[in-house]
């Protein structure tokens, strides 16, 4: 008889674990990551990652089951970059430098590897991928003599004054202040209490633009008609700021030159550490 009781103990208990982990459902997670930037593009051509900068963001997912997940985020970043990085000779002439506020907004799709269960020790940890498409706002700037100047109102592929691309035969037009961007990632995740995530995370950031350094093209020339002088009769900021080459001696903007490279977009990637908190309940069991 009390074989029969025990084994009856031992079977209920299993029982009741199954169920409970059968009926428990995750609704999603809200939490906040911390982490670093870092950009790729026309004055990084080799995509060094050697001047990493702060990133934060803010996400809630919506998880669909233990393996699938819809998450919006909210990152804001900084990038920036300078040809003195550069191995190459022509950079180090070129001299130019950028830095930028990044805020974006964006829609991913996460997968875990693993089941994924808070609460249950069997469960509370797994890699998982992620893909989505996002947008973000951008405003390149530059310092000379110490001060901040925007680029994007200088013109300086002859954007403000519809300079004809003698290549494509097509006006350069200005670009605007936002791109969309296309996430790639993957990172891990571990649950530590019932509640409460640890994740790291690394996507990648492909672009729509190639002027997120407000450098793409060629150079237009530095002539009256190109950038004429301020009202004082001195050469304007844009004329100075589109051809940096003099400050290391030996002028190369020539009309035609090639500035960028305008057949890739730029990109950039962020790597981040978060917590997350668990919106969870349990679902009422089927009564057979």
């Amino acid at each position: 008889m009390k074989k029969c009781i025990l084994s009856l103990l031992v079977i209920t208990t299993i029982v009741n674990g199954i169920t409970a982990q059968d009926v428990y459902e995750q609704l999603g997670e809200f939490g906040v990551t911390g982490g670093v930037a870092h950009y790729f593009g026309d004055i990084n051509t080799r995509a060094r990652v050697n001047r990493p900068k702060p990133a934060v963001g803010i996400y809630f997912k919506k998880q669909f089951n233990n393996y699938l997940g819809v998450r919006v985020s909210a990152h804001y970043a900084q990038l920036g970059y300078s040809d003195i990085y550069s191995k190459s000779d022509f950079q180090k002439r070129r001299n130019l430098s950028f830095n930028t506020d990044i805020f974006e907004l964006a829609l991913h799709g996460d997968f875990n590897f693993f089941k994924f269960v808070p609460g249950d020790p069997y469960y509370s940890f797994t890699p998982y991928v992620t893909i989505g498409i996002g947008a973000f706002s951008y405003n390149p700037y530059a310092y000379y003599q110490g001060q901040k100047v925007y680029l994007r109102p200088l013109g300086t592929e002859g954007q403000n004054i519809g300079y004809t691309d003698p290549v494509n035969d097509k006006k350069r037009k200005p670009y605007g202040s936002m791109a969309v961007c296309f996430p790639i990632g993957a990172g891990i995740k571990y649950n530590v209490s019932n509640n409460i995530n640890l994740s790291f995370q690394i996507a990648h950031r492909l672009t729509l633009t190639d002027y997120l350094d407000d450098v793409s093209t060629t150079y237009i020339g530095n002539t009256i008609n190109t950038f004429p002088p301020d009202a004082s009769g001195k050469p304007s900021i844009a004329s100075i700021l589109q051809d940096r080459s003099f400050e290391t001696g030996s002028v190369i903007g020539s009309e035609g030159r090639q500035r960028g490279y305008s057949k890739q977009k730029d990109q950039y990637i962020i790597a981040e550490f978060g917590i997350s908190f668990s919106i969870s309940t349990y679902k009422c069991p089927s009564v057979n």
